[in-house]
């Protein structure tokens, strides 16, 4: 009888096994590789704001949906507990960027007419909505830590009366302006900052410090200065002959905290300290193996920093001279600062953006005082239907003995040993790199049955200085070498096939395809998108700090301009090259890409070119942007099948 029993259970199991085993099959055949639908439809939660109380945080549902401009968004509201999730109705346009100091109402711009201007918004309806309007508008407004007064970043100047008829073409201005919570008593303080770039008040309320940059027409070089303003003026601590990022005030206001470099980079990568009493600028992580990209300090006093260690990012925090992790995010990535509340009498309650390779981005609160626990799940929902590869972190060495870490997206049906289309992805910047957490770049392209890596070239951030710094001056050969090495080492695994490799990126990943078909002709097929492809004319030209890694003046000497610039070399390129570009960039304008077409076609080299009308550096219509994928994915039918 108890064999019986035990026969019958061992049947029974088999067949709930089976029938399990088939309902878990059909259900993995209903899937689909993500495409372009899937990030159309598939939504992401970010944090804004946390009330004064603790209790609720503003956060933003953002999608990019199938027309119209992309960064489609919904403000909501949640409770800390993650518990109580209900969506606000605010007037249309308005960006809310924190809570008023009772906690019912948020502040932030407000379009009226053709400026953004700042507004207060109110919680409970019926309220009415107040604005503040200067003459040219504002760029943003942060509230002091009593909650009193905003500090307003702006341009100083009136309005041009023929703007409609012409563009007078100069410097941008941005200065500070400070005005009551109720929207009173309010002046422009430390009128002579006109290039403000970053502020932060005082533990009391009752200053701002104010970091100021050379703008770029008029200076070959990039400075910052650190003041500290206030009602009755400006005085100035430290002038930083490189960039910098953030600013925070620490030890109980007797010290000013912001990133900065003593390298040729563009990008903030140590922690700096300058007393508030005076004295020179300290680095006090100058040994530092990874990237402080920037700092910022909340209302109770705490300086957190955005830190990048490889590609991954976390959030540390910097008190009595050493940086500290503070928050990590398992398998994943910290994305950015945490959100606090702005009154310094509010308890510290936290919330952070996180993202994985197999989760967008979503909400996380602290737990038990150290752990992160989600609180949104946005974006679950449509990645319930995708089959998604793996995504792991990998890493090899260059011919050069240099150590280099990428990451690689496999397709969904990937099976171990079987050679797959390849695609190679360097990252835009260049200092800067990829992170591990939901890329849709890699992620499209590996739906499409390719196997993508994403290669952490010298000029990457996360690396420390000297990795960052070696790509001054060499640009097109050594963060070159160490792409390429990306691809032999993914043909050394067994995940390429050697016979169908592509190469693809955008902006000075662009670069780094429209030179590398001037260099190997082991690719099948390439696209590149907003790339320089000639360093001369661009520098001057971009609206943004580019030295071409270089720093000297173009008249002493062009070689190092001409060098690596793809239009020196169009009679080398063999493969098949697609070109997309926006045709309103200013940050590489468009003529780079024609430029280079132009060159190609007269010599009867494959290519193609396709611009973008309106299209800033990357698209923001959503119809464009299912374009360059159509696109893409066509280019890499016809040239790499």
């Amino acid at each position: 009888m108890k064999a019986s029993i035990l026969g019958f259970l061992r049947v029974f199991f088999a067949l709930v096994c089976a029938v399990f085993n088939l309902t878990s099959t059909a259900t993995a055949a209903d899937k689909h590789p993500f495409n372009t639908d899937d990030y159309a439809a598939m939504h992401r939660a970010r944090a804004v704001a946390v009330s004064p109380d603790g209790k609720t945080i503003l956060y933003q549902i953002l999608f990019d949906g199938t027309s119209g401009p992309v960064n489609k968004h919904d403000w909501h509201l949640i409770d800390a507990s993650g518990e109580n999730a209900r969506k606000l109705e605010l007037p249309e346009r308005f960006e809310p960027a924190g809570f008023t100091k009772e906690g019912n109402a948020l502040y932030g711009i407000l379009p009226v007419g053709q400026l953004p201007q700042l507004a207060i918004v109110p919680l409970v309806e019926g309220g009415p909505t107040q604005i503040l309007a200067l003459p040219s508008g504002i760029h943003s407004a942060t509230i002091s830590p009593d909650g009193a007064r905003f500090a307003v970043l702006g341009d100083p100047r009136k309005k041009d009366p023929l703007s409609q008829v012409h563009t007078v073409v100069e410097n941008d201005e941005t200065s500070l302006y400070v005005v009551g919570a109720s929207g009173t008593g309010g002046g422009w303080w430390c009128p002579t900052l006109k290039d403000i770039t970053d502020i932060a008040w005082s533990p009391d309320g009752s200053q701002i410090a104010v970091v100021t940059q050379w703008p770029k027409m008029g200076h070959h070089e990039l400075h910052s200065f650190v003041d500290v303003c206030g009602a009755g003026g400006t005085r100035r601590l430290a002038e930083i002959p490189n960039g910098t990022s953030g600013i925070a005030w620490a030890q109980d206001g007797k010290e000013l905290v912001f990133t900065s470099t003593s390298t040729p980079v563009l990008t903030p990568e140590h922690i700096w300290t300058v007393p508030v009493s005076g004295g020179a600028a300290v680095d006090r992580t100058p040994n530092l193996t990874g990237t402080a990209v920037t700092a910022a300090g909340d209302a109770r006093g705490t300086v957190w920093v955005e830190m990048h260690k490889g590609v991954f990012s976390e959030v540390d925090t910097y008190r009595g001279g050493k940086l500290e992790t503070a928050y990590r995010w398992p398998d994943g990535v910290v994305s950015g600062l945490p959100v606090s509340p702005s009154m310094a009498s509010s308890p510290p309650v936290l919330a952070f953006n996180v993202s994985d390779p197999n989760h967008t981005e979503n909400i996380a609160v602290v737990k038990g005082g150290e752990e992160l626990r989600l609180i949104t799940h946005e974006g679950d929902d449509t990645l319930a239907n995708v089959s998604l590869g793996e995504a792991k972190v990998v890493h090899w060495t260059a011919k050069d003995g240099t150590k280099l870490e990428g990451i690689v997206t496999f397709p969904a049906d990937y099976v171990a040993g079987k050679k797959f289309p390849f695609l190679v992805l360097p990252h835009g910047g260049p200092e800067a790199n990829d992170e591990f957490r939901f890329d849709w770049f890699s992620r499209v392209i590996s739906g499409m049955g390719y196997v993508v890596l994403q290669p952490q070239y010298r000029g990457s951030t996360g690396y420390g200085a000297d990795f960052l710094a070696a790509i001054y001056q060499h640009f097109g050969d050594r963060a070159y070498n160490d792409v390429d090495s990306g691809t032999d080492f993914a043909v050394a695994q067994g995940w390429a096939d050697p016979n169908k490799l592509a190469i693809f990126g955008w902006s000075a990943g662009g670069f780094m395809t429209s030179w590398t078909v001037t260099q190997t002709h082991r690719y099948k097929a390439a696209i590149e998108g907003a790339g320089i492809t000639d360093w001369l004319s661009f520098i001057p030209t971009s609206d943004t700090w580019q030295v071409d890694y270089d720093a000297r003046l173009q008249e002493k000497d062009s070689t190092p301009m001409l060098q690596f610039s793809a239009v020196m070399h169009v009679d080398q390129v063999t493969t098949p090259l697609l070109i997309l570009h926006g045709e309103a960039d200013v940050r590489v304008p468009a003529f780079q890409g024609r430029e280079y077409y132009v060159l190609l076609a007269e010599r009867g080299k494959t290519v193609r070119m396709v611009t973008y009308p309106g299209s800033p550096h990357f698209p923001r219509l959503a119809e464009q942007r299912r374009d360059v994928f159509k696109e893409i994915q066509d280019w890499l039918k016809r040239y790499n099948p």
